[in-house]
């Protein structure tokens, strides 16, 4: 266990390094939400209070860590993880006045317009995000001035002549290929910047890529094979032979405009336009 807490422990991410070693491995679904959740809020300005909405938060680690570190109160919203085994992590980590677990569809969001300071989303955004009217759908959530912040696998450069390297595309000595169908929705920083600037509901934009994103990312898929824990084969050797070409973690920080979009999303479109 010392070998993994070791592995664990990154200088660039000192909130992380205080956190269970075996808590983070026996609750990860991929890459490590804790630093990449740190890495964000260091382009944010989260406060004591502030209402935050945490999407495609996974086993609720990262609600729980944004909860504990800065004081907010996180709406955790998962569709693939119920809100009974997010409450009894919640409530195992103390956070249980914090951090409200919610079972829900990105596209189907119950809240009132304006209520959230902030949006979060780590290592979730691109499975819904990708729509061009997406980021005009969940602004309507977050009050005027309020923050958006995401972070995504995604693409350093885009593919020479669109196709798939090798060393992603083919089995590693695992049997996994690193490449599968829904990795389609990884994009570039550049496709994310014109995507967000493209819509009038957000303003300060800001996008980049995280140093050595793809180290780190093969780093804990390395600390997953040792503990034994991993739920899925690990991408840690194509990733290695990847070493940053392509593959990165994009960083995405917006402010809510005093501006919105019409709502696609809502059922009763047809009625408000008179159109039925």
């Amino acid at each position: 266990m010392e070998d993994l807490k070791e592995m664990l422990i990154k200088p660039e991410f000192p909130r992380s390094a205080s956190y269970d070693p075996d808590w983070q491995l026996s609750n990860q679904m991929g890459p490590n939400a804790l630093w990449l959740c740190e890495w964000l809020c260091e382009a944010m300005e989260l406060k004591p209070g502030m209402r935050v909405l945490d999407l495609g938060c996974g086993k609720a680690m990262t609600s729980i860590f944004l909860a504990r570190e800065f004081g907010v109160r996180v709406w955790a919203a998962d569709l693939w993880m119920s809100q009974d085994n997010n409450w009894k992590r919640v409530k195992e980590a103390g956070a249980q006045d914090s951090v409200c677990p919610l079972r829900m569809e990105a596209h189907a969001l119950p809240f009132a317009s304006g209520f959230f300071d902030a949006v979060i989303s780590i290592d979730a955004y691109h499975y819904f995000g990708t729509d061009e009217h997406y980021i005009d759908y969940i602004g309507q959530f977050v009050r005027e001035g309020g923050q958006f912040g995401v972070v995504v696998p995604g693409l350093a450069r885009e593919f020479e002549n669109g196709i798939v390297p090798a060393h992603l595309a083919e089995p590693q000595s695992n049997g996994k290929a690193f490449w599968e169908p829904a990795c389609r929705s990884f994009k570039t920083a550049g496709f994310w910047n014109a995507l967000w600037k493209g819509s009038a509901s957000v303003q300060d934009v800001k996008v980049d890529l995280q140093p050595d994103g793809w180290r780190l990312w093969m780093e804990f898929e390395r600390a997953i094979e040792k503990s034994g824990k991993g739920i899925f084969p690990s991408d840690a050797e194509a990733i290695e032979k990847d070493a940053g070409q392509y593959i990165a973690f994009i960083r995405a920080t917006a402010r809510r405009s005093a501006l919105s979009e019409m709502n696609l999303y809502d059922p009763t479109l047809g009625l408000q336009c008179g159109a039925e």
